[in-house]
């Protein structure tokens, strides 16, 4: 009997899961799906790119998927039911059954919405975590005049990111960048030094320990009770995964992230796997893994193998999950690229300037091939 193999999600993790194993299990008796909400694959570490105009490489999933047996369904998921392992879309098919699933849906901006958590981000904040999300702050951009307020939430990679990429490619507009701790407090020293003399450089203003109480349609009020001026708001506060895995009954973390083992298999559910964002796995030294591309590259990447191994009858391998740097674009010419442990904890080791720029580049390129080759 045909084995059913359905990826959801074509991100980094389940684009990188459904063409690895497709080609594992070339020959053998399955059948892999990949379901997507659209035909196309994002480079998600581009969206603050594709905000600012330029123009990005299109990956259409038909090409990608071209001569790998893989078939790919065109829907949003909508639910998962465990116990008759059905998979439930808005669209036809609007049913998939399987029997081995790989949970990649990733994850989005975390907009507070569901918890009311700060007003007014729903209605009047901007987010770049997906391609929509992006080309509508592109929109905004294009239409605001000279000396704007343009203002950006979150100190995380992609507030510094988004920060600094519109401070360069609109230098006319007053860019702010409000977190609620030091910005790149994460990062050595050397790093950070680095950090502040590039946002010096573009003009971005720093508000560091501050707390956003309220997003108006014209200014951002703060904890403290002042008011910051903005004619637009990015929000970019941090990520969530969808309810999907928890509404199903897989056993999921504090933060809703699907709980898996050393093989990343889900520890409620071990016909499911769960790589990317949307899962908590462990990387060295049994840190929790970090929502990235550089973590959901190879956990797509063991999840193949590891179903590859168990459908032809050899032993599983926990999967490794190392990392050993972190690239913050600060526009197009300049970056901090700092080196870790496998662990994620920094290092004394920095790039900067042009050779961060161009490395990270560089991985950039070679995550995306690795995706879709």
């Amino acid at each position: 009997m045909t084995h059913r193999i359905v990826i959801l999600g074509a991100g980094y993790a389940g684009l990188r899961a459904a063409k690895r194993t497709a080609r594992l299990l070339r020959g053998r008796d399955v059948r892999v799906t990949l379901v997507n909400r659209d035909d196309r694959f994002f480079e998600r570490v581009r969206a603050h790119q594709l905000a600012t105009g330029q123009d990005l490489r299109a990956w259409r999933l038909p090409d990608v998927l071209a001569g790998t047996g893989i078939d790919l369904v065109t829907a949003t998921v909508t639910g998962v039911e465990p116990g008759t392992r059905t998979v439930l879309l808005d669209a036809a098919p609007h049913t998939i059954r399987y029997d081995t699933l790989v949970y990649a849906l990733g994850s989005g901006a975390d907009t507070g919405a569901d918890t009311g958590a700060v007003p007014g981000v729903r209605e009047h904040a901007l987010t770049v975590a997906d391609a929509a999300g992006a080309a509508r702050l592109g929109a905004r951009l294009a239409t605001m005049p000279v000396r704007s307020d343009f203002l950006v939430v979150g100190g995380g990679l992609t507030g510094i990111e988004v920060a600094a990429e519109i401070a360069e490619a609109r230098p006319d507009l007053r860019v702010r960048l409000v977190c609620d701790a030091p910005v790149g407090g994460w990062l050595s020293a050397r790093a950070r030094r680095h950090l502040r003399r590039a946002f010096e450089r573009l003009g971005v203003e720093l508000c560091e320990g501050a707390r956003v109480a309220k997003v108006g349609p014209k200014e951002v009020l703060l904890g403290d009770g002042r008011s910051l001026p903005a004619d637009a708001v990015v929000w970019a506060a941090g990520f969530r995964v969808p309810a999907l895995a928890a509404d199903a009954g897989f056993a999921v973390d504090g933060h809703g992230r699907m709980r898996v083992d050393e093989r990343l298999r889900s520890v409620s559910h071990p016909e499911v796997y769960g790589v990317g964002d949307a899962a908590a796995g462990r990387a060295a030294g049994g840190r929790e893994t970090r929502m990235s591309c550089q973590t959901g590259l190879p956990m797509g990447q063991c999840a193949a193998r590891d179903i590859a191994r168990e459908r032809t009858g050899r032993r599983p391998k926990p999967a490794r999950i190392r990392y050993e740097w972190q690239n913050i674009s600060l526009g197009r010419r300049d970056g901090v690229t700092q080196f870790t442990r496998a662990d994620d904890s920094p290092v004394r080791a920095v790039l900067t300037g042009r050779v961060s720029a161009w490395f990270k580049e560089t991985i950039t390129r070679l995550a995306a091939r690795m995706t879709v080759r």
